[in-house]
């Protein structure tokens, strides 16, 4: 069958395109290098003519509040708008575990409209919440960072590879339609203090990590379970001490 890929180019998006692929899809890499351009629906028609699934794996290009909200809202309202009329009849989204627990900053707040627009649409859907990715440490760590030291809570969390990632996703398209949310994580659960001491000693990275409960997570205070799954998550096979990316190699 046909899938359109929104994001379809980018970290997770292309994993998911190729393992389509492999599964004998039609999977199209829909983005605004390939152009399909959700934000001005540039693309968008074309591109899901014929489509039985679109899978929206995008980000924003701004974590800036109100940049972030108005990503998810006017990209999301515009490709359900162009699903309807295509007739596409399954449509499945990447979002964050957590999300609902992290609504002091904006970018989880705006994760949150977007998944309330896909449950109000009529559209059938399935959206996958995944745990952070093992290719976002670099990310954490820049915006963890205070002259040249990182401050981290010591929450719990589960992180997990973008291979795994993708595995998720493709399954949940190439299945029925949940019309509900499911959660993936990794196969082991770390504190992000002690997380990222590790993390940094993989990569000989001379910062020094400060255990600080008040540490914020992208403007959100967090608890000690804020960013673990439930325990019905899925949980992926790859441990971070085997990813061949933890010495930042690699993305």
């Amino acid at each position: 069958m046909k899938i359109v890929v929104i994001g379809g180019t980018g970290l997770v998006g292309a994993k998911v395109v190729a393992k389509l692929g492999q599964l004998g899809h039609e999977a199209v890499a829909a983005a605004p290098n390939t152009g399909v351009n959700t934000l001005t629906g540039e693309g968008l028609a074309e591109a899901l003519d014929g489509a039985a699934v679109a899978v929206d794996v995008s980000n924003s290009p701004s974590f800036a509040d109100d940049a972030v909200l108005e990503f998810f809202e006017t990209s999301t309202r515009n490709l359900l708008a162009a699903e309807a009329k295509a007739g596409v009849g399954h449509h499945v989204a990447l979002s964050v575990v957590g999300t609902e627990r992290l609504q002091e900053s904006g970018y989880f707040r705006a994760k949150q409209a977007q998944e309330k627009l896909i449950k109000n649409s009529g559209t059938p859907y399935s959206i996958v919440h995944a745990t952070q990715f093992y290719e976002f440490v670099g990310s954490m760590a820049a915006a963890a960072e205070e002259a040249g030291t990182l401050r981290f809570a010591p929450a719990l969390f589960q992180p997990m590879a973008s291979d795994d990632v993708a595995q998720a996703v493709t399954g949940a398209t190439i299945g029925a339609p949940l019309h509900a949310t499911v959660e993936v994580a990794g196969p082991e659960q770390f504190r992000l203090d002690d997380f990222f001491r590790e993390a940094l000693s993989f990569r000989n990275d001379p910062r020094t990590v400060v255990t600080d409960p008040s540490a914020r997570y992208f403007g959100a205070v967090l608890g000690e379970r804020t960013l673990m799954p439930g325990p019905d998550a899925t949980l992926g096979g790859i441990r971070f001490g085997t990813w061949p990316g933890r010495d930042g190699s690699r993305r």
